[in-house]
């Protein structure tokens, strides 16, 4: 898995979480994925599995993880959120 993530991506894996997802604490949780913004909203957070997504002004992104494998099954369920989005907006 290549490292380059595409932050149109990751926005809108976040919005899908926002809009689809159960409040949390910190924001909402939608297939175990967490989703959170700071107070101004220029920072998105996306957590799970022990893995930590921020993305910032200019999209730019900051991954941190403990395992590459944790770090992989998080970034294909952030991507499976788009693709089922995109699926969805077809029927």
């Amino acid at each position: 898995m290549k490292n380059e993530l595409n932050p149109a991506k990751l926005l809108a894996a976040f919005e899908v979480v926002m809009e689809k997802g159960e409040d949390t604490e910190f924001g909402k949780i939608y297939e175990g994925v967490e989703a959170s913004t700071d107070y101004d909203g220029y920072n998105v957070y996306l957590r799970g599995n022990g893995v930590e997504l921020h993305i910032g002004f200019h999209n730019t992104y900051d991954l941190k993880y403990d395992q590459a494998h944790l770090r992989d099954s998080f970034l294909k369920k952030v991507d499976a959120l788009v693709t089922d989005r995109v699926v969805d907006d077809h029927h």
